[in-house]
């Protein structure tokens, strides 16, 4: 089982020059051990999903206009965050965990690379 995705995560994608960010807005109030977590449903670009610097995916229109050069990443992800083992629900959607994958429309993978929590975090 994953950890949770808390407040200050950071996520990878197999397209991505660069970790970026992931973003836990407590607009939905769902809080984990009194911090903000993510649910499946966080899967917002440039809301959630911040930029990896450059995108590599020649799917990525601007970099096929460029010749296959990289570009400036915006992330697409259009579709929830797939949770590969759902444990927890809150507010009737699985919680986002460390296990869980987006895939974005260049054809990049988004993975989390630290869940912004660690064990002694939520001891």
């Amino acid at each position: 089982m994953g950890m949770p995705v808390l407040l200050n995560g950071l996520c990878q994608c197999t397209f991505g020059a660069a970790p970026a960010p992931f973003m836990v807005l407590p607009m939905n109030m769902t809080m984990f051990k009194n911090f903000p977590g993510a649910t499946i449903m966080d899967h917002i670009p440039l809301l959630n999903i911040m930029p990896f610097a450059m995108c590599m995916s020649i799917a990525n229109p601007m970099v096929a206009a460029a010749l296959g050069a990289p570009m400036p990443c915006i992330p697409m992800t259009v579709s929830p965050w797939l949770p590969l083992s759902p444990t927890i629900m809150i507010k009737n959607f699985p919680i986002l965990n460390s296990d869980s994958i987006a895939i974005c429309n260049w054809g990049g993978i988004i993975k989390v690379a630290f869940p912004g929590v660690s064990l002694t975090t939520l001891a």
